[in-house]
C-alpha cells in the first residue's frame, strides 16, 4: 500500500529535519549512506531501490528480502511517498498531462508524448519558473521553490504507474523551471534515472535543458555526462538578451564555450539547441546564417520549434513555410536541424504552455542565483 504524501520532504542535499527520511530521492550512494547509518550494509541500498524504482513498492512491509526488523525500522525512520495527482489530460494527439500536487499546494506539470519509436516524459524540477523569458507561459506565473529529488523522481512514478510498460524511453527536464538552479536535486534524479538498481535508461535518453546558466554547466561537466539541451531562441546578444533575460549576465561568448566543454571529451555527442520560432522577431533568413556562423565548431543539433501560444502572449508563431526555409538553411550548411511537431496544444501540454499553479509566488532572482 502506497503511503500518503509527506507533509516535510527532505532533500538528501539539505539539512535533516525531524522526520522520517524520505527514500524516493536519494541516489545510490545517498542512500547506501542511509543504510549504513542504521547500522546496516551498503548492499541494502541495492535492494531497496530495485523495489522502489523497478518494482514501484513503496511499502516496506513488502519488501520480502528484508529482515522483519529492517523492514519495521525503516517503517519508523523513512517513508517513500508520490505527491498526488491533480489532473489527468489526453490530448487528442495521445499526448498526456499530469498536473501534479506537492504536499505544500504547489502544482507542477509533467507531460508525456508518445512517438513511433519512442516515448519521451517531460518533468519539472521548480514550481514555477524565474527565468522570465518572454515568450514562455511558464515564468508569467512566478516562481514559489525548487522541487526536492523525491518530487522529481515522483512525476516518473506517477507516468510509469499509468502508462503500459516500457512507455518511457526518454526523460528530459524541460517541464517547469530552469533545472540547473536546481542542480544538486536534478543530478540525484538523473541518477537513479540511469541506475542499474533504478530506471536503467542510457544517459544519452536523460536530457537536463537549461537557458544558460553557465557555472552550473562547468559544473555539470564534472558530476554527469546525460545530454544536454540549451535554449538559444536567438543568434546574438542583442536579440537574445531581448528573449531569455539570463543572457543579460551570461552571454553568448561565455555560454557557447561552457557548452563545447560539456561535450569536448563524449565521442559522438552533440548540444541540442532549443529554438522557438517567433514570427518576424527570430526567423528569418539573415538570423537562420547568423545562427550558423555562431555555431560553427561546436557539434550541434539545432531544434526549431514553432510557437505555442497562450492567453496574453506578445508573440506570434512563424509561418510554416518561413520555419522550413529557416531548417533549409541549416541543412545547407551542414548542421542536423529538425523541426519539433506541436504536440499536446490542445490540453496546454505543448512546449511553453506549462502553468500548473504556484503559490507564494515571489519575484525572479536570476542574477543572485545564476
Amino acid at each position: 500500500m502506497r503511503s500518503s504524501p509527506a507533509e516535510h520532504h527532505e532533500s538528501a542535499h539539505a539539512a535533516a529535519e525531524p522526520g522520517p527520511v524520505e527514500l524516493l530521492g536519494l541516489d545510490r550512494p545517498r542512500l547506501a549512506m542511509f543504510f549504513e547509518s542504521l547500522g546496516e550494509r551498503r548492499f541494502r541500498a541495492r535492494q531497496v531501490m530495485q523495489w522502489l524504482h523497478q518494482r514501484r513498492v513503496y511499502d516496506f512491509d513488502a519488501m520480502t528480502d528484508l529482515s522483519k526488523a529492517l523492514r519495521a525500522r525503516l517503517g519508523r525512520a523513512a517513508q517513500a511517498s508520490l505527491p498526488q495527482v491533480a489532473a489527468d489530460q489526453c490530448s487528442r494527439d495521445g499526448t498526456r498531462k499530469w498536473v501534479v500536487r506537492l504536499a505544500d499546494g504547489n502544482c507542477v506539470e509533467a507531460v508525456y508524448i508518445p512517438e513511433p519509436k519512442r516515448g519521451t516524459l517531460c518533468i519539472s524540477p521548480q514550481a514555477g519558473c524565474p527565468m522570465g523569458c518572454t515568450f514562455c507561459a511558464t515564468g508569467e506565473g512566478g516562481f514559489a521553490r525548487n522541487l526536492t529529488a523525491a518530487e522529481i523522481v515522483g512525476q516518473v512514478h506517477i507516468a510509469l504507474d499509468r502508462l503500459p510498460p516500457e512507455s518511457v524511453t526518454n526523460i528530459v527536464f524541460m517541464g517547469m523551471g530552469e533545472p540547473l538552479l536546481n542542480f544538486d536535486p536534478v543530478i540525484s534524479a538523473s541518477r537513479i534515472f540511469t541506475d542499474d538498481y533504478g530506471l536503467v535508461l542510457s544517459k544519452r535518453r536523460v536530457t537536463i535543458s537549461t537557458s544558460g546558466i553557465v557555472r552550473a554547466i562547468e559544473r555539470l561537466r564534472g558530476v554527469t555526462d546525460v545530454s544536454l539541451a540549451v535554449s538559444l531562441h536567438a543568434p546574438s546578444n542583442e536579440l537574445r538578451n531581448q528573449l531569455v533575460p539570463v543572457n543579460r549576465k551570461q552571454p553568448l561568448e561565455r555560454l557557447l564555450p561552457a557548452c563545447h566543454d560539456y561535450i569536448r571529451d563524449k565521442p559522438h555527442r552533440r548540444i541540442t539547441w532549443e529554438y522557438v520560432m517567433l514570427d518576424g522577431v527570430n526567423d528569418g533568413d539573415q538570423h537562420a546564417e547568423q545562427l550558423a556562423r555562431l555555431l560553427s565548431g561546436i557539434p550541434s543539433k539545432i531544434n526549431l520549434i514553432p510557437f505555442n501560444p497562450y492567453p496574453g502572449a506578445r508573440f506570434g508563431r512563424s509561418p510554416d513555410s518561413r520555419v522550413r526555409r529557416f531548417a533549409d538553411r541549416l541543412l545547407e550548411r551542414g548542421y542536423t536541424a529538425t523541426v519539433r511537431e506541436t504536440r499536446g496544444d490542445d490540453i496546454d501540454g505543448a512546449c511553453g504552455q506549462l502553468v500548473g499553479e504556484v503559490r507564494e509566488a515571489r519575484p525572479s532572482r536570476v542574477a543572485a542565483s545564476a
